[in-house]
């Protein structure tokens, strides 16, 4: 007996504002830039990628290409689907490194 399996996307998993959360806080934690732009290009899909694309005002197909896996938006285009997705970019400051007393 075959067994078929189906495609998953991740995309149906994010119904909630906290698991889009979740799901964008390890994109960005894993540091990698393919992987955070494939994770936003999720999230819009299961925002719905028609109401991403009207309020950026880029169409679909623009924002499907540039959050593909081979896709590489450019930080104006990353920054307003982050808007329009209520994602915000923050600055903190990542490792400590320890003061010199040799002035």
């Amino acid at each position: 007996m075959t067994e078929k399996l189906t495609s998953f996307d991740p995309a149906e998993g994010l119904t909630s504002e906290e698991a889009i959360a979740a799901f964008m806080a390890d994109a960005f934690e894993s540091g990698d830039v393919g992987y955070v732009a494939h994770a936003l290009g999720v999230v819009a899909r299961a925002k719905g990628m028609t109401q991403i694309a009207e309020q950026t005002g880029l169409s679909r197909e623009q924002l499907y290409r540039s959050f593909s896996e081979r896709g590489n938006p450019t930080l104006k285009t990353t920054i307003a689907v982050m808007k329009a997705l209520g994602i915000a970019l923050t600055a903190k400051e990542r490792y400590a490194y320890p003061h010199t007393e040799n002035r």
